[in-house]
């Protein structure tokens, strides 16, 4: 059964060992993350120049389930760039927290002014 669903930064939180680590590792066992989310997360591994099979290694090696962005997910992230517009979230943002709504379980980030929104999900703020 799922635990939570991790935003880019929740997850880069655990793969940089910074903190918040712990939080997000004790969440990892279930835990799931929108194939956007995983996106962001390989795109700024590999600007930090991390080779690609380091880093399909290492993201292998968490057997995280990767979730697909459908069209039913674009259209909730879509539905919520209105009430997240002042707040300045993302596409990416947009994408976890609207999982986290279909799926009912906390989303889990560093980005506090996610706790500020009103956009139906449960959000966990880790580390930072």
């Amino acid at each position: 059964m799922a635990s939570a669903v991790l935003d880019a930064s929740a997850l880069l939180v655990l793969l940089n060992g910074e903190p918040g680590t712990e939080e997000v590792a004790e969440a990892l066992p279930g835990a799931v993350i929108s194939a956007v989310n995983l996106a962001e997360v390989i795109g700024k591994l590999m600007d930090s120049g991390m080779p690609e099979e380091v880093l399909r290694g290492l993201l292998e090696g968490l057997s995280l389930r990767v979730v697909p962005f459908d069209h039913d997910d674009g259209f909730a992230a879509g539905l919520l760039r209105a009430p997240t517009r002042r707040a300045g979230l993302s596409l990416g943002d947009r994408a976890c927290l609207a999982l986290a709504t279909r799926l009912d379980l906390p989303a889990l980030t560093t980005d506090h002014v996610w706790k500020r929104v009103r956009t139906g999900a449960t959000v966990r703020v880790v580390g930072r």
